[in-house]
């Protein structure tokens, strides 16, 4: 069987979740380091080893494991991420986030910024990366997760990052600077509707989806609890889920504070954020 063969019959196998042709190319470059466009392989002949493990990665695809747990890694706002079984996969619409307080913040020297509930670290390290002069801190409480925080937070061998592992629902706090910004990514879907979700994302940590009854336990943890670590015309920034805005902006309705909503590119309310 020629690669091009072999390629062909994993796009076919792939095409499930309408993406065969694309999922095939990211295993045959990130996996098996075969280049594609495949077509100048049509007569070479694929190794025993090639088709054993390009097998092997389609059934574990099949079964609904991620592509993203199976590569490794992922890109985010254009670095690599590691990713894999126990950490949240870093997603476009998260881009838009940190894309927002970036933006925000440009006009403001050496700012100190919290990244609640980092996970990967995409967006706390992202932030830290293409602002050398920020002092980020990473906090994220699940032994897995974390070790992906580290892993990433020593692959950009990056100098203005702080790591802490924590509950931010019970840590004390008083001790950090105060921040120019607070950012996270929080888990923000109903209990109820865990088991509702693609088999994709189920694969994913339950810790880093569940936000409580009605998702919003970690909202309200932000605001009655790290909104007073901000600076004074300090900006909190957070993704949501589709339709949630209007009820985190009621979580914060006891703080004074500018309230914006940022939509994403389906025109779904997806950042949150409130200038206190």
């Amino acid at each position: 069987m020629t690669l091009l063969e072999v390629y062909r019959k994993s796009a076919e196998a792939l095409s499930f979740g309408g993406a065969g042709e694309f999922e095939t190319k990211v295993l045959f470059e990130d996996v098996l380091k075969v280049q594609t466009p495949v077509y100048d392989y049509s007569t070479v002949n694929a190794t025993d080893e090639q088709i054993a493990l390009m097998d092997k990665l389609i059934e574990r695809r099949k079964k609904g494991e991620p592509l993203q747990y199976i590569v490794g890694s992922w890109s985010f706002y254009g670095l690599e991420f590691a990713v894999g079984e126990g950490v949240l996969i870093p997603r476009p619409e998260t881009e838009l986030l940190v894309e927002y307080v970036l933006k925000e913040l440009k006009n403001i020297n050496n700012i100190v910024v919290y990244d609640l509930c980092s996970g990967s670290g995409c967006i706390g390290l992202t932030v830290a990366k293409i602002r050398p002069d920020a002092d980020v801190y990473l906090f994220e409480k699940e032994d897995k997760a974390f070790e992906y925080t580290k892993k990433n937070a020593e692959k950009f061998n990056l100098k203005n990052v702080n790591l802490v592992k924590c509950d931010i629902f019970d840590f004390d706090f008083s001790l950090l600077p105060l921040a120019d910004a607070i950012i996270s990514n929080p888990p923000y879907i109903k209990t109820d509707e865990i088991p509702l979700l693609q088999t994709e994302v189920r694969h994913e940590p339950v810790s880093s989806l569940d936000g409580g009854i009605d998702g919003l336990d970690f909202y309200r943890c932000i605001a009655s609890k790290w909104s007073k670590k901000l600076k004074k015309g300090g900006l909190i920034a957070m993704e949501c889920g589709d339709g949630q805005s209007s009820d985190i902006i009621s979580v914060f309705d006891s703080i004074k504070s500018e309230k914006n909503v940022v939509f994403d590119f389906n025109d779904i309310d997806r950042i949150v954020t409130f200038r206190i």
